[in-house]
């Protein structure tokens, strides 16, 4: 009789086991494949990074060469123009701003600024004395 109940219990030992395996893994599988897909995301969002990084330093690099590029032809133009038009007066030259070699350097266009005052004075803050 010894020998039937080590080989029941062997029996009953083996089917909790694998029922213990059974429900056991499929927690353990999910696990995993949550790890992995974790990974995964975490993969693409660096690649994502990289790749936008890689986008904005060649979007700076082109805007770059767009702004000097500009500043050769606006220079050009001012050169031709002046060469070109010798009597056009001053102030009618549509490229009578030009670039100097510090202004080219520092990426600086030449801006002519709007003043926020008129050249002369109205008299309204003036003191006037009625006696």
């Amino acid at each position: 009789m010894t020998w039937e109940y080590a080989l029941i219990g062997l029996v009953v030992g083996i089917v909790i086991g694998a029922l213990a395996v059974r429900f056991g893994n499929r927690k353990l599988r999910q696990q995993k494949e949550l790890q992995t897909d974790l990974e995964k995301g975490k993969a693409e969002l660096e690649a994502y990074r990289q790749e936008l990084v890689g986008h904005f330093a060649q979007s700076a690099e082109l805007l770059n060469n767009m702004a000097r590029d500009y500043r050769q032809l606006y220079q050009h133009m001012a050169k031709s123009s002046n060469d070109l038009l010798p009597d056009l007066p001053v102030q009618e030259n549509p490229f009578r701003f030009r670039l100097g070699e510090s202004e080219s350097e520092n990426d600086q266009a030449p801006v002519e600024m709007p003043r926020d005052y008129s050249g002369e004075a109205s008299g309204l803050l003036r003191a006037d004395k009625h006696d």
